[in-house]
């Protein structure tokens, strides 16, 4: 067993439902079962680059078990061994990572816990290269980070999505249109596909899988046939346009993700509106997806990674991320974890079952 006095915990990226009560499994598994002091650093690893801490006690954590976000902030724009420098001709990037190891050794910390998405979980590992305990908990909505079968908040951000996709059909049925919802997912569709699945959407429109107009409008036209007067159409913010490329909404300067999609969703409706006899109209679901208290399911998660990770800080597991694999956590190399995004098969079951129950993937091939 590792010496292991003092924990620091940091939740990094997006903000999603589930990332209090990760920490707060974290914060109570070490108090209680190992009486180590933990401390949070504030807004990812800006609070590491800037020495900007909380302590973290059992009465710090009561409570924000059913509250989204997270107490903590979390920042997308803080990346320490990229981090811009005003200059006349633009910004220039300098490596600051020297700071974080400064400030854990100020405040003595054994380990330090990232919670947060690939990009986190890359910084992570870099700073596991230069030489920092660290332990990683993986946490996206779009469930993309591999290695695990789920992360904490893909459940809430696909429950969200699919209650939209429910609320969508009375209305659509009611005014005779399409209606076209756009959900997050830049390279993976997995909340596009799964809410799409739940929520009865007509068509499905992914990453993983290229789509046309043409199909889609065609695919429509064959609902309408069969006496069909709506049709629901789910779509990935990053399902890229049949004539090449993804819909950026803009771009942020000095973000270690400085590209912002968004507004496919509108460029489909237009389009489908110019070909089908029908009103079509859009709905972007945007951060929505983001907010609110976390489902049960990513409650339990956040709970068994936060408790996983202590148990792992306390075993010296370093580079180590915990992860859902069947029914049993376990560890897997954080460089394994974000080696590749996890996408969607397209040839996988759930996508099998969904042709087989004739949903579109705009793609053309027949579900028959």
């Amino acid at each position: 067993m590792t010496t292991i006095r003092h924990i620091g915990v940091l939740t990094g990226g997006g903000d999603c439902p589930g990332m209090n009560a990760a920490l707060r499994a974290l914060v109570k598994a070490a108090t209680h079962r190992h009486g180590i002091r933990v401390s949070g650093f504030l807004d990812g690893f800006a609070g590491l680059l800037d020495d900007a801490s909380r302590p973290l006690g059992f009465d710090d954590v009561s409570g924000i078990l059913t509250q989204g976000g997270t107490i903590l902030g979390a920042s997308n724009r803080h990346d320490p061994f990229r981090v811009p420098v005003p200059g006349p001709g633009g910004p220039t990037y300098r490596d600051r990572s020297d700071a974080v190891l400064a400030t854990l050794a100020r405040h003595e910390v054994d380990a330090l816990v990232a919670i947060g998405g690939d990009g986190t979980l890359r910084i992570a590992r870099q700073l596991g290269a230069r030489g920092v305990p660290v332990v990683g908990v993986p946490k996206t909505i779009d469930n993309d980070v591999g290695g695990t079968e789920v992360s904490v908040g893909f459940d809430s951000a696909r429950s969200i999505a699919t209650d939209a996709v429910d609320r969508l059909h009375s209305t659509a049925a009611s005014h005779h249109r399409i209606m076209v919802v756009e959900v997050m997912g830049r390279h993976a569709g997995w909340i596009a596909l799964e809410a799409g699945v739940a929520g009865g959407g007509d068509v499905i429109l992914i990453p993983e899988i290229r789509w046309s107009y043409e199909a889609v409008a065609r695919d429509i036209g064959e609902r309408t046939a069969r006496g069909r007067r709506f049709s629901i159409v789910v779509i990935a913010e990053g399902a890229p346009r049949p004539d090449g490329g993804t819909v950026v909404r803009e771009i942020v300067a000095g973000s270690p993700e400085p590209v912002r999609l968004g507004g496919v969703g509108a460029v489909l409706a237009q389009a489908l509106g110019a070909i089908l006899p029908f009103e079509t109209r859009y709905v972007v679901l945007g951060h929505v997806q983001r907010g609110g208290a976390p489902t049960p399911s990513d409650r339990i998660l956040a709970t068994r990674f936060g408790a996983a990770a202590v148990d792992a800080v306390m075993e010296g597991a370093w580079g180590a991320m915990v992860a859902l694999r069947g029914d049993r956590i376990v560890r897997v190399p954080i460089a394994d974890a974000v080696a590749e995004p996890k996408v969607v098969d397209p040839e996988g079951e759930l996508v099998a079952a969904a042709r087989a129950i004739k949903t579109s993937f705009g793609d053309g091939v027949s579900s028959t």
